[in-house]
Protein backbone atom coordinates (compact mmCIF):
# COMPACT_ATOMS: atom_id res chain seq x y z
CA UNK A 1 0.00 0.00 0.00
CA UNK A 2 1.54 3.58 -0.97
CA UNK A 3 0.41 6.44 0.77
CA UNK A 4 0.80 9.68 -0.40
CA UNK A 5 2.52 11.24 2.69
CA UNK A 6 2.69 14.57 1.33
CA UNK A 7 -0.73 15.08 0.47
CA UNK A 8 -1.23 13.38 3.70
CA UNK A 9 0.21 15.73 6.01
CA UNK A 10 -1.28 18.39 4.23
CA UNK A 11 -4.59 17.60 5.02
CA UNK A 12 -3.50 17.36 8.66
CA UNK A 13 -2.00 21.13 8.21
CA UNK A 14 -5.38 22.35 6.38
CA UNK A 15 -7.06 20.45 9.85
CA UNK A 16 -4.87 22.49 12.18
CA UNK A 17 -5.33 25.59 10.49
CA UNK A 18 -8.98 25.47 12.06
CA UNK A 19 -9.30 26.62 15.48
CA UNK A 20 -11.89 24.15 17.50
CA UNK A 21 -10.63 24.27 20.69
CA UNK A 22 -12.94 23.49 23.58
CA UNK A 23 -14.40 25.45 25.34
CA UNK A 24 -16.50 26.14 23.22
CA UNK A 25 -15.56 23.07 21.15
CA UNK A 26 -16.95 24.80 17.78
CA UNK A 27 -16.24 22.62 15.08
CA UNK A 28 -18.11 24.53 12.85
CA UNK A 29 -15.11 26.31 10.83
CA UNK A 30 -14.21 22.61 10.03
CA UNK A 31 -17.34 21.82 7.90
CA UNK A 32 -17.13 24.15 4.84
CA UNK A 33 -13.51 21.83 4.50
CA UNK A 34 -15.15 18.42 5.20
CA UNK A 35 -18.42 18.15 3.51
CA UNK A 36 -17.53 19.00 0.04
CA UNK A 37 -14.77 16.90 -0.43
CA UNK A 38 -16.87 14.21 1.40
CA UNK A 39 -19.60 14.81 -1.33
CA UNK A 40 -17.01 14.89 -4.23
CA UNK A 41 -15.87 11.47 -3.38
CA UNK A 42 -19.39 10.11 -3.09
CA UNK A 43 -20.45 10.06 0.34
CA UNK A 44 -23.86 10.52 1.62
CA UNK A 45 -22.54 13.04 4.29
CA UNK A 46 -24.88 14.71 6.84
CA UNK A 47 -24.18 17.39 9.14
CA UNK A 48 -25.57 17.22 12.33
CA UNK A 49 -25.47 19.98 15.30
CA UNK A 50 -27.58 19.64 18.41
CA UNK A 51 -26.62 22.99 19.60
CA UNK A 52 -25.06 25.82 17.49
CA UNK A 53 -21.30 25.40 16.40
CA UNK A 54 -21.20 21.84 17.93
CA UNK A 55 -21.11 20.47 14.20
CA UNK A 56 -20.65 16.54 13.86
CA UNK A 57 -20.35 15.34 10.16
CA UNK A 58 -21.40 11.54 8.71
CA UNK A 59 -19.95 10.36 5.61
CA UNK A 60 -21.14 6.87 4.53
CA UNK A 61 -20.61 4.69 1.24
CA UNK A 62 -22.02 1.56 0.31
CA UNK A 63 -24.84 -0.40 1.96
CA UNK A 64 -25.82 -2.96 4.18
CA UNK A 65 -24.07 -4.83 7.04
CA UNK A 66 -21.14 -4.87 8.31
CA UNK A 67 -21.71 -1.37 9.19
CA UNK A 68 -18.30 -0.31 9.67
CA UNK A 69 -17.53 3.16 11.96
CA UNK A 70 -14.62 5.06 11.92
CA UNK A 71 -14.51 8.12 14.69
CA UNK A 72 -12.18 11.25 15.12
CA UNK A 73 -12.84 14.50 17.76
CA UNK A 74 -12.48 17.61 15.88
CA UNK A 75 -12.47 19.48 19.25
CA UNK A 76 -9.10 20.47 20.56
CA UNK A 77 -7.84 21.24 24.37
CA UNK A 78 -7.14 25.52 24.18
CA UNK A 79 -3.95 26.79 23.16
CA UNK A 80 -3.10 27.56 27.12
CA UNK A 81 0.21 29.46 27.89
CA UNK A 82 1.66 30.36 24.39
CA UNK A 83 4.48 31.80 25.79
CA UNK A 84 4.91 27.45 26.12
CA UNK A 85 4.57 26.89 22.24
CA UNK A 86 8.17 27.22 20.03
CA UNK A 87 5.75 27.50 17.01
CA UNK A 88 2.38 29.05 15.58
CA UNK A 89 0.44 26.55 16.87
CA UNK A 90 -2.41 26.93 14.14
CA UNK A 91 0.60 26.32 11.47
CA UNK A 92 1.72 22.97 11.47
CA UNK A 93 5.39 23.25 11.50
CA UNK A 94 8.02 20.14 10.48
CA UNK A 95 11.01 19.50 12.12
CA UNK A 96 12.61 16.44 11.13
CA UNK A 97 10.11 13.94 11.58
CA UNK A 98 7.81 15.60 14.05
CA UNK A 99 5.16 17.51 13.06
CA UNK A 100 4.01 20.38 15.61
CA UNK A 101 0.40 21.93 15.83
CA UNK A 102 -2.19 22.13 18.35
CA UNK A 103 -4.62 18.92 17.46
CA UNK A 104 -1.60 17.37 15.41
CA UNK A 105 -1.57 14.42 18.12
CA UNK A 106 -5.05 14.08 19.85
CA UNK A 107 -6.92 14.20 17.72
CA UNK A 108 -6.58 16.00 14.18
CA UNK A 109 -4.18 13.33 13.05
CA UNK A 110 -6.40 10.70 13.07
CA UNK A 111 -8.65 12.88 11.42
CA UNK A 112 -6.31 13.40 8.62
CA UNK A 113 -5.51 9.50 8.29
CA UNK A 114 -9.68 9.08 7.84
CA UNK A 115 -10.17 11.60 5.11
CA UNK A 116 -7.70 9.79 3.40
CA UNK A 117 -9.05 6.78 3.99
CA UNK A 118 -12.24 7.87 2.59
CA UNK A 119 -11.05 9.03 -0.73
CA UNK A 120 -8.83 5.30 -0.80
CA UNK A 121 -11.78 3.68 -0.59
CA UNK A 122 -13.63 5.67 -3.05
CA UNK A 123 -10.74 5.37 -5.54
CA UNK A 124 -11.00 1.46 -5.58
CA UNK A 125 -14.63 1.67 -6.05
CA UNK A 126 -16.48 1.18 -2.42
CA UNK A 127 -16.46 -0.91 -0.33
CA UNK A 128 -17.39 -4.68 -1.55
CA UNK A 129 -19.46 -5.53 1.23
CA UNK A 130 -21.71 -3.70 3.81
CA UNK A 131 -20.94 0.32 4.35
CA UNK A 132 -18.30 1.91 5.61
CA UNK A 133 -19.28 5.13 7.90
CA UNK A 134 -16.83 8.06 9.15
CA UNK A 135 -17.65 10.48 11.70
CA UNK A 136 -15.92 13.55 12.70
CA UNK A 137 -17.36 15.15 15.85
CA UNK A 138 -16.81 17.61 18.78
CA UNK A 139 -17.65 17.41 22.43
CA UNK A 140 -15.07 14.82 23.17
CA UNK A 141 -12.84 16.69 25.08
CA UNK A 142 -15.35 17.99 27.75
CA UNK A 143 -16.98 14.55 27.76
CA UNK A 144 -20.13 15.66 26.31
CA UNK A 145 -23.21 14.87 25.50
CA UNK A 146 -23.05 16.64 21.88
CA UNK A 147 -20.89 14.60 19.79
CA UNK A 148 -20.69 10.77 19.66
CA UNK A 149 -23.09 11.07 22.11
CA UNK A 150 -25.58 12.58 20.31
CA UNK A 151 -25.10 10.82 17.32
CA UNK A 152 -25.59 7.29 19.17
CA UNK A 153 -28.86 8.83 20.90
CA UNK A 154 -30.29 10.16 17.69
CA UNK A 155 -29.91 6.84 15.31
CA UNK A 156 -27.85 8.59 13.23
CA UNK A 157 -24.76 6.04 13.65
CA UNK A 158 -25.13 2.39 14.43
CA UNK A 159 -22.12 0.25 14.13
CA UNK A 160 -21.84 -2.87 14.39
CA UNK A 161 -17.80 -2.44 14.60
CA UNK A 162 -16.60 1.24 16.09
CA UNK A 163 -13.01 2.14 15.26
CA UNK A 164 -11.67 5.20 17.07
CA UNK A 165 -8.72 7.32 16.26
CA UNK A 166 -6.69 8.21 19.27
CA UNK A 167 -3.29 8.96 20.08
CA UNK A 168 -1.96 5.26 20.57
CA UNK A 169 0.89 5.13 18.92
CA UNK A 170 -0.75 2.41 16.33
CA UNK A 171 -1.36 0.26 19.21
CA UNK A 172 -4.46 -1.43 19.92
CA UNK A 173 -6.87 -0.44 23.15
CA UNK A 174 -9.95 -3.02 23.31
CA UNK A 175 -10.89 -2.40 26.95
CA UNK A 176 -11.09 0.80 28.89
CA UNK A 177 -13.24 2.35 31.86
CA UNK A 178 -15.99 3.82 32.77
CA UNK A 179 -15.82 7.47 34.05
CA UNK A 180 -18.66 9.10 36.71
CA UNK A 181 -18.44 12.46 38.45
CA UNK A 182 -20.67 13.20 41.03
CA UNK A 183 -20.95 16.64 42.36
CA UNK A 184 -21.19 16.90 46.14
CA UNK A 185 -22.85 19.82 47.65
CA UNK A 186 -23.19 20.88 51.78
CA UNK A 187 -25.38 23.58 53.34
CA UNK A 188 -25.48 25.26 56.31
CA UNK A 189 -26.33 28.57 58.39
CA UNK A 190 -24.31 31.65 57.44
CA UNK A 191 -22.73 33.48 60.84
CA UNK A 192 -20.16 36.34 61.77
CA UNK A 193 -16.46 34.10 62.20
CA UNK A 194 -16.30 35.85 65.40
CA UNK A 195 -19.63 34.00 66.63
CA UNK A 196 -19.15 31.04 64.30
CA UNK A 197 -21.35 28.69 67.12
CA UNK A 198 -24.37 30.96 65.59
CA UNK A 199 -23.86 28.93 62.84
CA UNK A 200 -23.26 25.95 60.69
CA UNK A 201 -20.20 26.10 58.96
CA UNK A 202 -20.80 23.58 55.27
CA UNK A 203 -16.98 23.40 54.34
CA UNK A 204 -16.51 21.14 57.96
CA UNK A 205 -19.55 18.89 57.09
CA UNK A 206 -18.02 18.52 53.37
CA UNK A 207 -14.79 18.06 55.41
CA UNK A 208 -16.48 15.14 57.61
CA UNK A 209 -17.78 13.65 54.35
CA UNK A 210 -15.01 13.91 52.98
CA UNK A 211 -13.22 11.95 55.37
CA UNK A 212 -15.84 9.28 55.77
CA UNK A 213 -15.46 8.38 52.13
CA UNK A 214 -11.90 8.20 52.37
CA UNK A 215 -12.36 6.12 55.51
CA UNK A 216 -14.88 3.50 54.33
CA UNK A 217 -15.04 3.73 50.55
CA UNK A 218 -12.75 5.47 48.33
CA UNK A 219 -9.18 3.20 50.04
CA UNK A 220 -11.56 0.01 49.05
CA UNK A 221 -11.96 1.36 45.46
CA UNK A 222 -8.18 1.77 44.89
CA UNK A 223 -7.66 -1.50 45.65
CA UNK A 224 -10.20 -3.07 42.73
CA UNK A 225 -8.28 -4.30 39.79
CA UNK A 226 -9.55 -5.94 36.59
CA UNK A 227 -6.46 -7.32 34.95
CA UNK A 228 -4.23 -4.26 34.11
CA UNK A 229 -6.73 -1.76 34.96
CA UNK A 230 -7.76 -0.49 38.25
CA UNK A 231 -10.80 1.88 39.74
CA UNK A 232 -9.43 5.36 40.64
CA UNK A 233 -11.31 8.00 42.76
CA UNK A 234 -10.16 12.18 42.01
CA UNK A 235 -11.19 15.00 44.27
CA UNK A 236 -11.05 17.38 41.34
CA UNK A 237 -12.77 20.48 43.11
CA UNK A 238 -13.65 22.02 45.92
CA UNK A 239 -15.10 25.27 46.62
CA UNK A 240 -16.71 27.22 49.53
CA UNK A 241 -17.35 30.03 51.88
CA UNK A 242 -17.54 33.82 50.63
CA UNK A 243 -15.48 35.29 52.94
CA UNK A 244 -13.33 34.25 55.03
CA UNK A 245 -14.60 36.43 58.13
CA UNK A 246 -18.77 34.54 57.20
CA UNK A 247 -19.48 31.15 58.22
CA UNK A 248 -19.70 29.55 55.02
CA UNK A 249 -23.47 27.92 54.07
CA UNK A 250 -22.42 26.24 51.07
CA UNK A 251 -19.38 23.94 49.96
CA UNK A 252 -19.19 21.91 46.68
CA UNK A 253 -16.33 18.97 45.69
CA UNK A 254 -16.26 17.44 42.55
CA UNK A 255 -15.07 13.73 42.37
CA UNK A 256 -13.70 11.52 38.86
CA UNK A 257 -14.34 8.11 39.20
CA UNK A 258 -12.68 6.00 36.77
CA UNK A 259 -14.77 2.33 36.77
CA UNK A 260 -14.01 -0.99 35.78
CA UNK A 261 -15.41 -2.63 32.52
CA UNK A 262 -17.20 -4.97 35.49
CA UNK A 263 -18.63 -2.12 37.56
CA UNK A 264 -21.74 0.41 36.48
CA UNK A 265 -22.19 4.04 36.93
CA UNK A 266 -25.84 3.38 38.75
CA UNK A 267 -23.48 0.66 41.35
CA UNK A 268 -20.21 3.14 41.69
CA UNK A 269 -22.94 5.86 42.47
CA UNK A 270 -25.04 4.59 44.56
CA UNK A 271 -22.17 3.39 46.79
CA UNK A 272 -20.89 7.02 46.98
CA UNK A 273 -24.60 7.99 48.52
CA UNK A 274 -24.82 4.96 51.05
CA UNK A 275 -21.46 6.08 52.63
CA UNK A 276 -22.11 9.47 52.74
CA UNK A 277 -25.92 8.62 54.53
CA UNK A 278 -23.90 6.36 57.07
CA UNK A 279 -21.71 9.29 58.18
CA UNK A 280 -25.04 10.91 60.05
CA UNK A 281 -24.70 14.29 58.62
CA UNK A 282 -28.42 15.96 58.97
CA UNK A 283 -31.19 14.76 56.70
CA UNK A 284 -31.57 17.66 53.41
CA UNK A 285 -27.25 19.22 54.62
CA UNK A 286 -26.03 17.27 51.97
CA UNK A 287 -26.97 16.01 48.23
CA UNK A 288 -24.78 13.51 45.76
CA UNK A 289 -25.73 14.67 42.24
CA UNK A 290 -24.67 12.40 39.31
CA UNK A 291 -23.21 15.31 36.87
CA UNK A 292 -22.43 12.49 34.06
CA UNK A 293 -21.00 9.10 33.66
CA UNK A 294 -20.89 5.91 31.48
CA UNK A 295 -19.72 2.35 31.38
CA UNK A 296 -16.38 1.12 30.36
CA UNK A 297 -15.90 -1.38 27.74
CA UNK A 298 -13.77 -4.45 26.65
CA UNK A 299 -13.75 -6.32 23.16
CA UNK A 300 -12.44 -9.82 22.74
CA UNK A 301 -9.73 -10.17 21.22
CA UNK A 302 -10.63 -12.69 18.76
CA UNK A 303 -13.64 -10.95 17.48
CA UNK A 304 -13.56 -9.46 13.67
CA UNK A 305 -12.80 -6.02 13.90
CA UNK A 306 -9.26 -6.66 16.44
CA UNK A 307 -8.62 -9.71 14.32
CA UNK A 308 -8.14 -7.54 11.33
CA UNK A 309 -6.66 -4.57 12.68
CA UNK A 310 -4.20 -6.82 14.17
CA UNK A 311 -3.03 -8.85 10.88
CA UNK A 312 -2.93 -5.23 9.31
CA UNK A 313 -0.45 -4.08 11.92
CA UNK A 314 1.24 -7.49 11.48
CA UNK A 315 1.35 -7.12 7.24
CA UNK A 316 2.15 -3.20 7.19
CA UNK A 317 5.20 -3.11 9.45
CA UNK A 318 6.08 -6.37 9.73
CA UNK A 319 5.69 -6.78 13.94
CA UNK A 320 2.97 -8.48 15.73
CA UNK A 321 0.30 -5.97 16.88
CA UNK A 322 1.17 -4.50 20.22
CA UNK A 323 -2.11 -4.06 22.98
CA UNK A 324 -1.96 -1.13 25.41
CA UNK A 325 -4.42 0.18 28.46
CA UNK A 326 -6.07 3.04 28.30
CA UNK A 327 -6.10 6.13 30.47
CA UNK A 328 -8.36 8.42 29.47
CA UNK A 329 -11.88 7.58 28.02
CA UNK A 330 -13.21 8.19 24.45
CA UNK A 331 -16.12 8.17 22.45
CA UNK A 332 -16.55 4.77 22.74
CA UNK A 333 -17.75 4.79 26.19
CA UNK A 334 -21.81 5.88 24.48
CA UNK A 335 -21.98 2.38 22.83
CA UNK A 336 -20.58 0.30 25.34
CA UNK A 337 -23.81 -1.04 26.14
CA UNK A 338 -24.88 -2.08 22.66
CA UNK A 339 -22.64 -5.42 22.11
CA UNK A 340 -20.33 -4.12 19.29
CA UNK A 341 -16.70 -4.45 18.59
CA UNK A 342 -14.88 -1.43 20.03
CA UNK A 343 -11.27 -0.90 19.43
CA UNK A 344 -8.94 2.93 19.90
CA UNK A 345 -6.27 2.83 17.17
CA UNK A 346 -4.32 5.37 15.68
CA UNK A 347 -0.72 7.75 15.62
CA UNK A 348 -0.12 9.87 17.76
CA UNK A 349 0.97 9.64 21.58
CA UNK A 350 -1.18 10.03 24.46
CA UNK A 351 1.31 12.34 26.80
CA UNK A 352 1.73 14.84 23.51
CA UNK A 353 -1.96 15.22 23.10
CA UNK A 354 -2.73 17.67 26.24
CA UNK A 355 0.77 19.84 26.22
CA UNK A 356 2.15 22.83 24.73
CA UNK A 357 4.27 22.09 21.47
CA UNK A 358 2.09 18.95 20.62
CA UNK A 359 3.62 16.91 17.72
CA UNK A 360 2.90 13.76 15.49
CA UNK A 361 5.37 11.55 14.23
CA UNK A 362 4.95 11.99 9.98
CA UNK A 363 6.04 8.05 10.09
CA UNK A 364 3.37 6.92 12.06
CA UNK A 365 1.30 8.98 10.80
CA UNK A 366 2.17 7.48 6.94
CA UNK A 367 2.02 3.89 9.09
CA UNK A 368 -1.27 4.02 10.14
CA UNK A 369 -2.99 5.50 7.22
CA UNK A 370 -1.65 2.38 5.39
CA UNK A 371 -2.75 0.21 8.01
CA UNK A 372 -6.56 1.28 8.09
CA UNK A 373 -6.68 0.93 4.50
CA UNK A 374 -5.30 -2.91 5.18
CA UNK A 375 -8.18 -3.24 8.12
CA UNK A 376 -10.78 -2.31 5.65
CA UNK A 377 -9.75 -4.76 2.99
CA UNK A 378 -9.94 -7.55 5.53
CA UNK A 379 -13.56 -6.72 7.02
CA UNK A 380 -14.98 -5.22 3.63
CA UNK A 381 -13.53 -5.95 0.72
CA UNK A 382 -12.02 -2.97 -1.83
CA UNK A 383 -11.50 -3.17 -5.53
Amino acid sequence: MTVDADALVATLARLVAVPTAYPPGDTSGLTPLLVPELEALGYRVGVHAERPGLDNVVASIGEGGPHLVFNAHADTVGVGDDAGWRSDPFALTADGDRLYGLGASNCKGSMAVHLWLAAEIARRGGPRRGTVTFTFVTDEESLGPHGMAYLRRAGLVKPDLLCLGAPTANTLITAERGVMWVGIETTGRAAHAGAPETGDNAVERMLRLLARLEATLFADIRRRVDGPLRSTVNLGQLHGGTNTNVVPSRCRAEIDRRLLPTETVDGAHAEIVAALKAAGEPEGSWSAELMRGTNGFASSRTGALVTALAGAVEAVTGRAAAFTDAVGASDGRWFAGDGIEIVNFGPGGGSEGHAANEFISRAELVESAAIHAALVERLVGLG
